[in-house]
């Protein structure tokens, strides 16, 4: 690797490191986070529904109790709390958020920083990966240089969820399987067993990434039972084995993991799904926020950047394929394809758009990215002068746009990933230029989660008034201002039918519905 090479790529881990860290706050506080927030305080969302939503007025400050550890909450009641509302999320990051939030404080910057500094752990484990799959120090470090300044993966380091553990877990879990079936000694598939454990306890998902190992040891072994493939049963059903008390635990609150993943079962359309899949691909290493609502004019002046950067990502496959050996792209395909057809299969099938989250594909894209950099890193190397000028350019161009995307990405606050609640940050401009603002909420309608989301971007003078059905509540003649958040038209008409000196007045619309209306009280009225 030459000097230039070298401090190429180390200019680019320290962008990725400097992307991680700055601004951590500056996007809004959504829904998932809030929810990462409950957890971590050891409350239930029945708890604190019950708690506040009385009908009194309430302050921010009365809000976000439920945000932040409390001395009658334990770390088992964040146990028990995921257990009981979300079987679906295993408990390992959250244990380890609401330890380091206890530590060092409860600001959206302190609870983000948790998974920033755990996205660090990728580049050594990703380093460790491409040693033992290629055998080549040169990929490793353009690999790591690619997932440094992707877009996508910097975007998961500064959110307050386990997607950067997740990260972690399957790439130490794929690089202790390659070292283990290379060793073949007692202690390293005790390392293999132990990382599926972990992989295990921070995704559900991670059974997939264990299924392609499975499919990849049998495979390599000629679907023969050999020591091999025992040891992998073995190593396997160990990991498997300290996993079975929470698979137990979802089994038997599996109503309320249906219900917290109901959303996943949301009609789409074939075309719709297709491109969902090619943008997220694409936002691996170029992202400036597109989204099926942006303008048009965006989207067909990007268009053939999404299509250069799928079409890469199956020459690197392709690519791939005809240049290693059976047991290296074999064990990228199986990385890639387990999970992808997981969960595209049921969509085209049953249909849902679960295959159109990118968070879920995490273990598919990181097989993509190994594909490219084994491409680039042949590539740039490669002898002839203008073949490899050629590719030099191209893997700047590449990298320099995931560069130029986590500095547009740095400034917004929101982002696509930002799925409920992306007004939010509009509605608060809105609410803040009024003066003392009440806002009334049904948590029958309009979640806890949304609510608590507005209220980080709302001035501390902001009051709220928060009910359940059937209750609608009676407004104060102290408030001047009173905004109502995600109404229904049946709570609508009962808040009118209970304050007949106000009308009721559209403030946000923005399709499909409005999202904030605002009281107002008629003329004459006492």
């Amino acid at each position: 690797m030459t000097s230039k090479l070298r401090f190429l790529i180390l200019l680019l881990l320290a962008l990725g490191i400097f992307f991680r860290f700055f601004n951590i706050d500056g996007k809004f506080y959504w829904y998932d986070e809030v929810f990462t927030s409950l957890r971590i305080s050891g409350y239930t969302e029945a708890e604190a529904v019950q708690q506040v939503a009385q009908g009194q007025v309430i302050t921010i400050e009365d809000l976000q109790k439920y945000q932040r550890p409390n001395p009658e909450k334990s770390v088992i009641d964040t146990i028990k709390g995921l257990a009981q509302e979300e079987p679906q999320l295993t408990p390992l990051y959250f244990v380890i958020a609401r330890f380091w939030v206890q530590g060092f404080g409860n600001s959206v910057a302190v609870t983000r920083s948790l998974s920033a500094l755990i996205s660090l752990l990728a580049f050594p484990c990703l380093y460790w990966l491409c040693l033992e799959l290629f055998q080549s120090s040169l990929t490793g470090w353009v690999a790591c240089a690619l997932i440094a300044v992707s877009p996508f993966h910097v975007l998961y380091a500064q959110e307050a969820r386990p997607y950067s553990l997740w990260t972690v877990t399957i790439l130490l879990a794929n690089a202790s399987l390659l070292r283990a079936m290379r060793l073949k000694q007692i202690s390293s598939w005790g390392i293999y067993a132990a990382a599926v454990s972990l992989g295990l306890y921070t995704h559900f998902l991670s059974v997939l990434v264990v299924i392609g190992h499975g499919i990849y040891v049998m495979a390599t072994e000629g679907f023969r039972w050999t020591k091999k493939v025992t040891s992998f049963a073995l190593a396997s059903g160990a990991g498997l084995l300290t996993f079975l008390p929470w698979i137990a635990i979802a089994i038997a609150n599996s109503t309320s993991a249906s219900r917290s993943t109901s959303w996943s079962g949301l009609e789409i359309s074939m075309l719709s799904l297709v491109q969902n899949w090619a943008a997220n691909i694409c936002r691996i290493f170029l992202d400036f926020g597109l989204k099926s609502e942006s303008q048009l004019i965006y989207l067909i002046l990007f268009t053939p950047a999404i299509l250069s950067i799928v079409l890469m990502a199956v020459y690197s496959l392709y690519y791939l394929s005809r240049h290693t050996p059976k047991q290296v792209w074999l064990f990228i395909l199986t990385s890639i394809g387990v999970t992808a057809i997981a969960l595209i299969l049921p969509d085209l099938i049953f249909g849902g758009i679960r295959s159109a989250k990118s968070r879920y594909l995490i273990p598919s894209y990181l097989g993509l990215q190994l594909a490219v950099a084994y491409l680039l890193a042949t590539q740039i190397s490669s002898w002839g002068s203008r073949r490899q000028k050629l590719w030099q350019i191209l893997a700047v161009a590449l990298l320099s746009s995931g560069v130029l995307s986590c500095a547009v990405s740095s400034q917004a606050q929101t982002w696509w990933n930002k799925e409920w609640g992306y007004h939010n940050p509009k509605i608060a401009r809105i609410i803040n230029q009024a003066t003392a603002p009440l806002v009334i909420s049904n948590l029958s309608e309009a979640s806890l989660a949304n609510l608590v989301s507005l209220s980080y971007l709302l001035n501390p003078n902001s009051r709220f008034q928060l009910t359940v059905n059937p209750n609608t509540p009676k407004i104060s003649q102290e408030f001047r201002n009173v905004f109502i958040y995600r109404p229904s038209l049946t709570f609508r008409d009962k808040l009118v039918e209970m304050n007949p000196n106000y009308k009721i007045e559209p403030v946000y619309p923005e399709k499909p519905r409005i999202w904030l209306w605002k009281l107002v009280k008629m003329s004459g009225g006492i």
